[in-house]
């Protein structure tokens, strides 16, 4: 059976590529990932494919085996994974828990790349991966470091595994939008003592239109999804930019 696998299904980009996935493609199944069940139940409504819906903490051994063990024991084809689970936290390094950074750590990094791993072996040609980076891969962005460190790796990683893969057909796209409008994101990530550093987030996109041009940028197998101007002129300057200079505007930007 040919299915798509999604993680962090249960809101924003997650959700929207369920929704336009379950539309475009001809799917016995997507498999939704998440914490939030209820979330992924009401899903069902809105998608014209079946969903199975899991339920776990991608960040727990116990729920990546559980994963894994499903996929041996029916082993699909998997046509499309997205890996949009992921959050991040606004702030200094004094004012970010340790179990944040722990956390942005354990589910931007390590989770996609397990769920990678797992889900690989199940994967024919024309097959596509797409890693939901983000244009902080771009630059180290103060105040918002941990997050942008782990989309850096995300990015480098994706970059990287799609080379490894030449010859096999399996496509990997590093999906890198900038900032969105109508996700959890923002919200979540301004719930610091200091997040009053980043005071507006001007030009953010919506989460449709930033799925739109990832599925349609994966098909025609591009190794980098820029949804956007905004997303296209940043990598551009941050290619010929010093790291510094950079960073320098992002100081004036955040403050507007």
């Amino acid at each position: 059976m040919k299915i798509a696998i999604i993680t962090g299904a249960s809101s924003g980009l997650g959700s929207e590529f369920v929704r336009q996935i379950s539309r475009k493609e001809k799917l016995g199944e997507i498999w939704v990932i998440a914490r939030r069940k209820g979330r992924l139940t009401a899903l069902q409504k809105e998608s014209q494919t079946h969903l199975r819906i899991i339920t776990g903490d991608l960040t727990t051994p116990e729920t990546l085996r559980e994963i894994e063990a499903m996929l041996w024991k029916e082993k699909p084809d998997v046509r499309i994974l997205v890996n949009a689970a992921g959050y991040g936290k606004i702030g200094s390094w004094r004012d970010i828990k340790r179990s944040d950074v722990d956390g942005m750590i354990d589910l931007n990094c390590k989770a996609a790349v397990a769920m990678t791993q797992i889900t690989l072996p199940f994967m024919k040609r024309g097959a596509r991966i797409l890693q939901i980076c983000s244009t902080a891969a771009f630059q180290p962005f103060p105040y918002l470091s941990v997050y942008a460190a782990t989309k850096a790796f995300l990015y480098r990683y994706s970059r990287a595994l799609r080379v490894e893969l030449y010859g096999t057909g399996i496509r990997v796209t590093a999906v890198c939008p900038y900032w969105i409008k109508d996700t959890e994101f923002i919200g979540r990530a301004k719930k610091s003592s200091d997040s009053s550093c980043i005071r507006s987030f001007p030009l953010a996109s919506r989460q449709k239109n930033v799925v739109h041009h990832a599925l349609s940028d994966a098909k025609l197998g591009l190794a980098v999804s820029t949804p956007g101007i905004v997303c296209t002129l940043h990598r551009a300057a941050a290619k010929i930019i010093p790291a510094d200079l950079m960073m320098g505007m992002w100081a004036l930007i955040r403050r507007i």
